[in-house]
């Protein structure tokens, strides 16, 4: 007991600050990996650790070798396995609200124009994709498309995705509260887990989100079906009031004591 107490008179205030911000980034890189293909591969690498721990106490010379030099790579392995997590992380760095110089009637505004636009759309099957721009800028997919920079209106949406629209096959992207660009080309997911039932408008909007943390709506032209994504995570089948209640609670910056 009394080494107890001695060992507790040696530890500094700058140990406990160490452990405490050790144990906040493992904290948040559990958070960030939740629900994500990376759990999976922790889970491979923690199978590798216990082998090569295993080959060491059972004179498995050959693997032991082997794992030995896969290990001494580790931290150059886990940025190739995890680099889309780490890019992630570390564009939450630098923040972008969506709603940033927005009244909050100007966001229940763009809120409901975007409602209303995909209701409109799913009752006639036309198909859509509009991603909206969170705390991570989009430069890096803008590079093909119309630049539009007009105000978020569902007349003006539903006669983009138009069969007959020149701009109908691609993306609209709308960044703080404006439609800034249409007909733009994202990135489709990788993810073997991903449905092969599922089209290219479905796929694109998982491989952006699982790169940035937009957000992502899909109106389906065969289904009327409206789906939204997040973190490369799909909800399907959504009806107007479940879509306005999932854009609130993913956009919205203020608080009810900030609605007036």
């Amino acid at each position: 007991m009394d080494g107890f107490f001695e060992v507790l008179k040696n530890i500094r205030w700058l140990d406990l600050l160490d452990i405490g911000l050790v144990a906040f980034i493992i904290y948040r890189i559990i958070l960030l990996i939740k629900g994500t293909r990376a759990v999976q591969m922790l889970l491979g690498l923690a199978v590798i650790l216990i082998v090569y721990v295993a080959s060491q106490v059972g004179g498995l010379y050959t693997l032991h070798w082997l794992l030995d030099n896969f290990l001494s790579s580790i931290i150059l392995v886990i940025i190739v396995i995890f680099q889309n997590d780490i890019r992630r992380a570390l564009m939450h760095v630098g923040r972008n609200p969506f709603f940033a110089g927005l009244s909050y009637r100007e966001e229940t505004e763009v809120i409901d124009e975007l409602v209303k636009a995909c209701l409109v759309m799913a009752n006639r099957r036309i198909g859509a994709l509009i991603v909206i721009e969170r705390e991570t800028g989009l430069k890096d997919f803008l590079e093909v498309g119309t630049e539009i920079d007009a105000r978020v209106s569902s007349d003006l949406l539903v006669s983009i995705f138009l069969p007959y629209s020149p701009i109908h096959d691609g993306a609209v992207v709308v960044q703080q509260g404006r439609l800034k660009q249409a007909g733009c080309f994202l990135p489709l997911t990788q993810n073997p887990d991903v449905s092969k039932a599922l089209g290219t408008r479905h796929r694109a909007a998982i491989g952006l989100t699982e790169l940035v943390d937009a957000v992502a709506i899909v109106v389906s032209e065969e289904t009327g079906k409206i789906s939204i994504v997040v973190g490369g995570r799909l909800t399907r089948d959504l009806d107007s009031a479940s879509l306005r209640r999932v854009l609130k609670r993913l956009l919205e910056t203020r608080t009810a004591g900030r609605k007036k």
